[in-house]
């Protein structure tokens, strides 16, 4: 009440929990074995707050840009960085060099080439993972974490391996390796894959097994000791079921008997460290009725959180009264001049000119009525970082921090 009771300009705002996350991710690197590292993927939410909340945690980050790798440096100084990402430049290699980058996760064998030599120009050596896009069959059949979530549902599969712009099918990693005694600026250190998002822990093990079982030849053929495997992230984020989480005592488990002595596993997990600890707020500018249809119309857009446009689902939401129980029927207005929608359906769209600015589509409410606050769940990931923001200009949210006690 008191959120819905603030004023006409504290919303939109994005609200980042930080007690919430920080008690995740202890929980999370407690689940894993200690051998296993737990390195979170900065493209999900680079938020500053977010990354110091989760520093303490973590064995390191892992960055697909230039530009991500200067904000963590900054944010975080001191905490180990690994480089991934299908398109790096010249430019970001040598960065990445010069700014002392842990592990570089190589894409291609021209890409090794141009490392070896932004390698030579810096005068630093550089420790590589090979990046292997395998044919597995583990994720097949898999689509949420029943093995049958509908596209719209936000528990969907997205395939990150097969015929995709990321990592080398074996012929390829066969051309790498072949490369790499002419290349001693590089030093191989293992392998990294990310095959596969919105996998439940019994598929994610699955996957990890049967990538393995590909890439473990090879490094024995190599003489590789202490090889790394870092085995991506993926593990599932249902927006329809915001209760349900991905099973991390299981998964850590299972690591737990997947890894041999003498190997070092890493997992680099996004969403699911951080989306359920944001929230997106803003006030309902107005509700009206059109064509048998309630829309609430809100302050601000898919502009601030692109999420629910881009996986095709409905953000998951709860409404913040402004105003005590009327008794109105569907589709008055009430004394006041605020129209409502009472117990039926309703759409959430947002200011922006476009059909797609929707948060969710038809979905039941007790009661929705002009200058009432909805507060969306799980935008801790994915949201603001990923969103259009400039499209029709309008402001920017807020952002607020929920501190974990001093």
């Amino acid at each position: 009440m008191r959120l819905a009771a603030a004023g006409p300009g504290a919303f939109p705002a994005y609200v980042h929990d930080l007690a919430t996350l920080a008690r995740h991710a202890a929980e999370i690197r407690a689940a894993l074995p200690r051998a296993v590292g737990f390195t979170y993927a900065v493209k999900a939410n680079p938020d500053p707050g977010m990354l110091r909340a989760l520093a303490p945690y973590l064995d390191g980050l892992d960055v697909t840009s230039g530009g991500e790798l200067r904000h963590v440096t900054d944010v975080v100084p001191g905490l180990p960085v690994a480089f991934g990402g299908p398109g790096k430049t010249d430019a970001e290699l040598g960065e990445a060099l010069r700014l002392g980058v842990r592990r570089i996760h190589v894409e291609s064998p021209h890409e090794l080439h141009r490392l070896a030599a932004a390698a030579r120009t810096t005068g630093r050596q550089a420790d590589i993972l090979l990046r292997a896009d395998l044919p597995l069959h583990a994720s097949e059949g898999a689509s949420g974490p029943a093995g049958g979530a509908s596209a719209g549902s936000g528990g969907e599969v997205l395939r990150m391996g097969g015929v995709t712009p990321f990592g080398m099918d074996p012929a390829g990693l066969d051309a790498a390796v072949a490369l790499l005694p002419e290349l001693p600026e590089l030093r191989l250190r293992g392998f990294s894959w990310h095959l596969a998002s919105g996998l439940d822990a019994d598929t994610a093990l699955a996957v990890a097994a049967e990538a393995l079982g590909h890439v473990r030849p090879r490094t024995a053929a190599l003489g590789l000791r202490e090889p790394e495997y870092v085995l991506g992230g993926g593990m599932e984020v249902d927006y329809a079921h915001p209760d349900r989480h991905f099973d991390w005592t299981r998964y850590g488990a299972g690591l737990a008997a997947l890894a041999l002595p003498g190997e070092r596993l890493r997992i680099e997990p996004g969403r699911a460290v951080t989306a359920y600890c944001g929230w997106y707020l803003t006030r309902v500018i107005d509700v009206k009725h059109a064509h048998g249809t309630a829309f609430g119309i809100l302050h601000g857009g898919t502009h601030h959180l692109r999420t629910p446009v881009t996986k095709g689902h409905d953000q998951p939401f709860a409404v913040l009264p402004a105003h005590p129980a009327a008794t109105q029927q569907p589709g008055d207005t009430p004394s006041g001049g605020d129209p409502q929608a009472v117990d039926e359906p309703i759409t959430l769209t947002g200011q922006l000119c476009t059909p797609k600015d929707v948060f969710a589509r038809n979905v039941p409410v007790d009661r929705l009525r002009a200058g009432d606050v909805v507060a969306f769940a799980m935008a801790g990931a994915y949201a603001w970082n990923i969103s259009h923001h400039d499209f029709c200009l309008h402001d920017p949210p807020e952002v607020h921090y929920l501190h974990p006690p001093a």
